[in-house]
């Protein structure tokens, strides 16, 4: 790979000038530079965000695969690519290498082939963190079937949803998963969710936890004995620019979720660029993303991102606190992690521990952190930057979203000064403003809008499945010729970006609009608040007043309730204003959340306004059974 790391601020400015001042020439060089084609390109860039329309290098073949793995089978071949970290720190960590995993993923493919699965096809994959993952995804691209990954702890009625959108031909499962010291059964989830799925043709069936399962005559098949039978001879399918590398499904205002698609050349390019930059990636260096693979963290980078650069990329199985609250440490310990990047969620959770669980491991190794899914707050970026990176380490507070393919605002590490809490600059390329609700810009600093993409990037996705109409009215037709995000944002003095939350989160109050994010942002610096979640609700003289749910530490708990909430309000009142205090405050043992870890106000929402007999499917959650106790909590107030 080109050396196309950036090296300090200035740099950033000139390569930042040059990517805005003539972008198409900007990526052009990086593709030229950084990868392998079959074909060169027509044409760098065809836009119009009126259709909206975007098509990057169209023209070129390729295979994002030969990218990835045959490229470097001669000078990397037996370096590390995926570190397996199984559920159970007791069982052996796997090493497999750049040629192991190019032999897997082309008998993979054989696989596939075997099983009727050609160019175009739509394989959903519902396996849980485990290398057949990975390989299932690298095979699917490998001969141009166009991969569908779902979370596998997703209910059987999600499933469904995703596989009939996208009308998969082929589910690839295990017999299950392991989660701490649970399993969970994942082929009886395929099964029930297979009974009304009349495209899928074939169901492979990976062995991890050697559970008894039910198999379907002509429909299920063991993985393992095919993979004896397949040959390791698989050359690649050569790929146009445009055609669609995967369908990712991010959740929906309308509850129907959006099947968003992205592209093979333009994903490649942005999720490559961003890896190795953000994370100042260096070719000795271990990294370490604790997502799942079922969301576009995961996609970009653990698997695409890292292996286009030849990286080491670590594959964790398991969780936070199995078999204690170390176990993220341990890991790094063990392995030597250079590069850590996780959730804030997953930080305030530790953070809630005893730190001796930190102080018995070495993390001397890292070298950079970061945080994706949602904004940080304050003290939870201090507790990592202090207790983690030993105040050594530069923190990446990213910004993207399933739509954008890659990061979008981040710190460079080591180039960029950092503020906690703010995702301070857009990565190259992208253009980024913020808007009035009358659609104009604003322009300047020390202001705040809604944040939007006024030119396009290669990772873009390009439609949601099935319906261009609703990607149009979602992201193009809210203010003319730009993406809008649906987050707001803050520009400091400096320009650095601070993300303050879904618009639809900002809530009118006499008034005055308020953004939940900055509210939320005091109330957690109470040293007795795990986390919060602020919504609003009818109020007859302000219009709207605000509704705070507050999880408390332990010690908190012990302390009078009505004391603490003053003390909450007075907080707010000292760090935003006397407008932003809270009309109501509920004491929760948890809040209802994602399983990518963001809470779902829009259930608070509902409960706070006295719907909470209304609220949908929560299935898909990651802590249903929270939902019941916040309503009679609800109740109570």
């Amino acid at each position: 790979m080109s050396n196309y790391h950036i090296k300090g601020l200035e740099e950033y400015y000139q390569v930042y000038r040059k990517s805005v001042e003539n972008p198409e020439l900007f990526w052009e060089e990086i593709a030229e530079e950084n990868f392998i084609w079959r074909k060169r390109w027509d044409t760098v860039l065809e836009w119009d965000f009126e259709k909206p329309e975007v098509k990057w290098f169209e023209g070129a073949q390729l295979n994002i695969t030969e990218n990835c793995l045959d490229r470097h089978l001669y000078h990397r071949g037996d370096k590390t690519a995926i570190l397996f970290e199984p559920n159970d720190p007791k069982d052996p960590a796997e090493h497999i290498t750049y040629k192991e995993l190019h032999k897997r993923v082309c008998k993979f493919a054989n696989v596939l082939k075997d099983k009727g699965i050609k160019r175009g096809d739509r394989v959903c994959i519902y396996v849980p963190m485990i290398p057949e993952l990975i390989v299932s995804m690298l095979a699917c691209a490998r001969i141009g079937a166009v991969h569908s990954v779902v979370f596998a702890g997703f209910s059987s009625a999600a499933l469904r949803t995703r596989i009939n959108d996208a009308s998969c031909k082929m589910v690839i499962t295990s017999d299950g998963s392991f989660r701490g010291s649970k399993t969970i059964d994942l082929k009886g989830i395929v099964d029930e969710a297979c009974k009304e799925t009349p495209s899928v043709d074939s169901v492979l069936v990976v062995k991890r936890i050697r559970s008894e399962v039910h198999m379907e005559d002509g429909r299920d098949h063991w993985v393992a004995p095919l993979l004896e039978k397949a040959s390791i001879d698989c050359p690649a399918e050569t790929m146009e620019a445009e055609d669609p590398l995967f369908i990712l499904y991010t959740s929906g205002s309308t509850g129907m979720p959006k099947g968003m698609l992205h592209t093979t050349a333009g994903y490649m390019i942005y999720s490559s660029y961003t890896f190795k930059n953000v994370f100042q990636y260096r070719e000795e260096d271990v990294y370490w993303c604790s997502a799942d693979i079922g969301w576009i963290t995961g996609h970009s980078y653990i698997a695409y991102g890292p292996l286009a650069n030849g990286a080491t990329s670590v594959l964790f199985e398991g969780v936070p606190n199995f078999p204690d609250w170390g176990r993220f440490w341990e890991v790094i310990d063990k392995h030597k992690v250079n590069q850590f990047f996780t959730a804030p969620t997953a930080i305030r959770a530790l953070a809630k521990e005893d730190l001796s669980h930190v102080m018995k491991h070495d993390l001397s190794s890292l070298k950079v952190l970061g945080t994706v899914g949602e904004p940080i707050n304050e003290e939870a970026w201090h507790w990592y930057n202090n207790n983690i990176g030993k105040k050594n380490c530069p923190i990446v507070d990213s910004y993207f979203q399933t739509e954008n393919g890659g990061i979008m605002l981040s710190p460079i590490a080591y180039a960029t000064p950092t503020i906690p809490t703010y995702a301070t600059l857009p990565i190259p390329g992208i253009q980024t403003c913020l808007m009035d609700e009358e659609g104009n810009e604003i322009k300047g600093n020390q202001v705040s809008g809604r944040l939007c993409i006024k030119f396009p990037w290669p990772s873009i996705a390009r439609t949601i499945w099935g319906d261009h109409k609703r990607y149009k009215d979602t992201y193009f037709s809210t203010f003319k010729g730009k993406y809008f995000t649906g987050d707001g944002a803050l520009r400091n003095e400096t320009g650095y970006y601070r993300i303050t939350g879904r618009v639809d989160d900002v809530i009118i109050v006499s008034g005055h609009n308020l953004g939940t994010a900055p509210i939320e942002d005091a109330i957690n610096e109470h040293p007795d608040v795990a986390e919060s979640a602020i919504v609003g609700f009818p109020h007859d003289i302000k219009g709207n007043a605000l509704y705070g749910y507050v999880t408390l530490k332990e010690a908190g708990k012990q302390r009078n309730p009505d004391t603490v909430r003053k003390e909450i309000n007075q907080l707010i009142t000292e760090n935003i204003g006397a407008i932003a205090k809270l009309e109501k405050i509920q004491f929760t043992n948890g809040l209802p959340k994602t399983r990518s870890g963001k809470i779902m106000r829009r259930i608070l929402r509902k409960i706070a306004t006295g719907e909470g007999d209304n609220l949908g499917d929560i299935s898909t959650l990651l802590n249903p059974e929270v939902v019941e106790a916040v309503k009679q909590g609800n109740q109570l107030m």
